[in-house]
């Protein structure tokens, strides 16, 4: 049905930029939005930032100016620019779509990609 294939994810110092990608494949009718979510070990999934189908964004308090999610509206693409990366930004990123399938809505996700912020 969807798939979710996200990339991007690395090891980089602090103080760093990571640039993550996540394309969306399937027979979908309709995406209502798009996000990142991350997950450290220990903790639980939370939003980084969501696009919505008009293009309005919104972020986790803890981004503070220092990620932006931008689209590809063409290529069912999302992109996710992490500057100023900090070690307490280290997880697993996740790429979620939210959208109507068949005409019913549903939740998918994809299988993440590891960021490591580490000297």
């Amino acid at each position: 049905q969807v798939q979710l294939v996200e990339s991007g994810g690395d090891l980089v110092q602090p103080g760093g930029s990571l640039r993550l990608s996540c394309a969306a494949s399937g027979r979908f009718d309709f995406i209502l939005t798009m996000a990142w979510y991350r997950q450290a070990p220990g903790k639980e999934r939370e939003l980084v930032a969501v696009i919505a189908d008009g293009g309005t964004t919104n972020y986790g308090d803890f981004v503070k100016g220092r990620f932006t999610i931008s689209r590809d509206t063409a290529k069912n693409t999302i992109y996710l620019q992490m500057n100023t990366l900090k070690p307490e930004d280290t997880a697993v990123y996740y790429c979620n779509l939210f959208g109507y399938v068949s005409r019913s809505p549903g939740d998918y996700w994809g299988q993440g990609t590891e960021v490591t912020v580490s000297s």
